[in-house]
């Protein structure tokens, strides 16, 4: 029987379970080395995720050049998690990236959403009426979440 995988702090289990050793930039080497597997790569990203603040989201933000959009992606979900505003500039770059996969692109959305700062309201509106639409409707996702965040209401409707 395999162990149980615990879930992250963020409530979610991730697809691999945080390195608990090293250092920020340590784990930002093993997240850019393309040559390593996917899962070490990714027990980084969760490690530079849980670790937080400026320079983790820096680290990760570096990541969106990598080749896999796989691995973008999941850069784009952390950073909706850690729900920290350095992460806005680089998110709201990848959002506007016609060229950026449809799947790393819907989650820079659903991310600016989830950190909940109203200064991408404009460019999530503006790209409700994006060519792709799964990027439209992750945008209308991330503004309804906007709202929620800013109303006094426990519940939203």
């Amino acid at each position: 029987m395999a162990a149980p995988i615990d879930p992250s702090g963020f409530g979610s289990i991730d697809p691999a379970p945080s390195a608990k050793q090293g250092s920020i930039e340590d784990h930002r080497s093993v997240l850019l080395d393309a040559g390593l597997p996917l899962f070490t790569r990714f027990r980084s990203l969760f490690a530079l995720r849980n670790t937080g603040g400026v320079d983790a989201v820096a680290a990760l933000c570096e990541a969106f050049s990598d080749n896999s959009a796989l691995l973008r992606h999941e850069v784009a979900y952390v950073l909706g998690q850690m729900q920290d505003s350095s992460a806005i500039a680089c998110l709201s770059s990848v959002l506007s990236n016609l060229d950026e996969h449809v799947m790393v692109r819907h989650e820079a959305a659903e991310a600016l959403g989830a950190i909940g700062n109203p200064s991408v309201r404009g460019l999530l509106q503006k790209h409700t009426k994006d060519h792709s639409v799964e990027v439209s409707e992750s945008c209308l996702v991330a503004l309804d979440l906007l709202d929620w965040l800013e109303s006094d209401r426990l519940e939203y409707a």
